[in-house]
């Protein structure tokens, strides 16, 4: 994959409270993916069920041409949920049952401000400190964490779709078992993986 960028594993865990912040870089605006489909649906088969969530390009046109790459690059298949927080967020798309990272592109712009609001059953974005800083990582929102939306004081984070289908599996997740695990050095992580197992876009209805 061109144009590619590296972050430490240690950095890409912690979705609010990360140790360090990361510039954006100058591909911050990703180049267009599949533009001809304003609201593209993506099936997101995990090993408790589908989720179908679609994307808003008009509101977020920048995370959603940065989540599509990934998506029809294959960097989503056979990751793992690392992150369960029930009554707040289950988070993904950084890391491989065996703890391995993907190759990542340049971190995006924050577009946070779109007016769509962190409300139970969104897909947004996970980042670093830097307000600019969004990768690979998302999450579903499994509550209304107005915490996590824009203030006048600070950058929220960017929510830019909604699940469609599949809700029941968001909450079946949502209620895994979870506890430390040692390769992540981090608490809320499934005691049993759950996978993402493939990403893909689906076809618009003609």
């Amino acid at each position: 994959m061109s144009g590619t960028w590296k972050a430490p594993l240690s950095l890409l865990l912690l979705m609010f409270l990360p140790p360090l912040s990361v510039a954006a870089g100058p591909d911050c605006f990703p180049p267009e993916v599949m533009p001809e489909n304003a609201f593209p649906v993506v099936r997101l088969e995990t090993s408790m069920g589908d989720i179908m969530v679609e994307l808003d390009r008009k509101r977020a046109p920048a995370t959603v041409n940065n989540f599509l790459r990934y998506v029809v690059e294959g960097q989503y298949n056979n990751t793992i949920f690392h992150r369960v927080m029930p009554g707040f967020v289950v988070q993904g798309g950084g890391y491989t049952e065996a703890i391995e990272e993907r190759e990542l592109y340049p971190p995006i712009i924050n577009e946070s401000g779109n007016g769509l609001k962190n409300m139970p059953m969104t897909i947004a974005m996970a980042r670093y400190d830097d307000p600019h800083s969004a990768t690979s990582q998302f999450y579903f929102n499994l509550a209304a964490n107005a915490s996590l939306d824009p203030n006048p004081k600070s950058w929220g984070y960017a929510v830019f779709g909604l699940v469609i289908s599949g809700q029941e599996v968001v909450e079946a997740i949502a209620a895994v078992d979870t506890g430390y695990h040692e390769l992540l050095d981090a608490e809320n992580v499934p005691l049993v993986p759950v996978k993402l197992l493939s990403a893909s876009v689906m076809e618009p209805p003609h």
